[in-house]
């Protein structure tokens, strides 16, 4: 039957909107296809970002601890700045006022002066792996050399020795901290401690030592009233010498400028390191209300035939009986290692048996 037409007419519409629908659809189609590609090269992409990242992150921590391992740190001592190792490899010490600070720190040297310790004081005095370094009057210092040392750390009576040192180890650092002039007392041994500390990453072990001594510190300042007369003794060979008050007195000198103790006898010193001769009729004279003794001899004569300890010289005299300080007690005598020791350790004992002391007599 023929088409009308309408009919075709309407045959013609419906296969343009068929055909029309079909483009819709087919465009429709082809978009989500399309977002979905760019949704997967989206989320690939973020992928990739998100994993460069993780990977860098952990290049960065490992560089962080890498660095951490094998890093350095910036120490000023007596001589400038330098960078220094916080792993050192070999350490040669040869100042004696370092000995327990490091062992406090947990260190193994690879070279020392053994002859500068006793056993009652060092753990490193009878270690036979550490190389002997001598006297400081005839030191050995091929062990210098033999240690192959990265760092040293040097002074007191070794100081005379710094540029041997140098010429021996070209490679490595040597640090020195020694008491610098007009410095007070405690806060040289503060800077040495956390220098040390940085040096060897026992920060936490040094801010210990520092606050022990700190605290000793504050008890003698607030127990000294201030208007007492000090004198400071050395004893050895059964003689006693003179200590000067400030810098140039051995090791009680500096302590009349920390404490501002008032002294029994101004008298410049002339000799730091064995104190300066005195009659026992000076020192009665002077009339001091406290007597700080350091004996000398007390780790390096003990032993020996004749040895006095310093009590007995002090005490025993004659000439001293009517010294305030002496029949009163007010004596304080040092640590009987101090003389071979002299670091943080010791003087925090003195100040603690100086405030004990002090406050025993209020």
């Amino acid at each position: 039957m023929p088409i009308s037409a309408s009919t075709a007419q309407l045959s013609s519409t419906v296969r343009a909107r068929g055909l029309s629908a079909l483009s819709v659809g087919a465009i429709a189609a082809f978009a989500l296809t399309a977002c979905a590609g760019e949704d997967a090269a989206d989320a690939e992409q973020a992928s990739s970002e998100t994993q460069a990242e993780e990977t860098a992150e952990g290049s960065t921590e490992e560089s962080a601890d890498e660095g951490a391992e094998s890093g350095t740190v910036t120490i000023e001592d007596d001589h400038g700045t330098h960078e220094v190792s916080t792993d050192p490899q070999s350490v040669i010490v040869t100042d004696n006022r370092s000995f327990r600070t490091l062992e406090a720190f947990g260190v193994q040297p690879s070279a020392a002066p053994l002859g500068l310790m006793d056993a009652q004081t060092h753990s490193y005095a009878e270690d036979e792996s550490i190389l002997d370094l001598g006297m400081h009057r005839e030191p050995n210092l091929e062990n210098v050399v033999a240690a192959e040392p990265d760092l040293i750390i040097n002074g007191q009576r070794f100081q005379q020795y710094y540029q041997d040192l140098t010429e021996l180890a070209p490679e490595a650092t040597i640090l020195e901290f020694e008491p610098q002039e007009d410095a007070d007392l405690v806060e040289e041994l503060i800077r040495k401690t956390e220098s040390l500390g940085s040096v060897f990453a026992e920060e936490e072990a040094a801010a210990e030592l520092v606050e022990e001594l700190e605290a000793e510190v504050a008890r003698v300042q607030e127990a000294y009233d201030g208007e007492s007369t000090v004198m400071g003794l050395l004893t050895s060979g059964g003689d006693m010498s003179y200590v000067a008050p400030g810098p140039n007195g051995r090791a009680i000198g500096p302590v009349f400028d920390t404490f501002d103790l008032v002294p029994a006898l101004e008298q410049e010193g002339e000799n730091e390191s064995h104190g300066d001769d005195i009659s026992v009729e000076a020192i009665a004279t002077a009339n001091p209300d406290w007597l700080l003794v350091m004996d000398r001899d007390a780790r390096i004569s003990q032993e020996e035939e004749g040895y006095s300890p310093a009590a007995e010289i002090v005490e025993d005299s004659e000439a001293l009986q009517n010294v305030t300080a002496v029949e009163e007690g007010n004596i304080v005598y040092l640590p009987e290692n101090f003389y071979l020791t002299e670091d943080i350790q010791a003087y925090t004992e003195f100040f603690r048996d100086f405030a004990d002391a002090l406050e025993a007599a209020e």
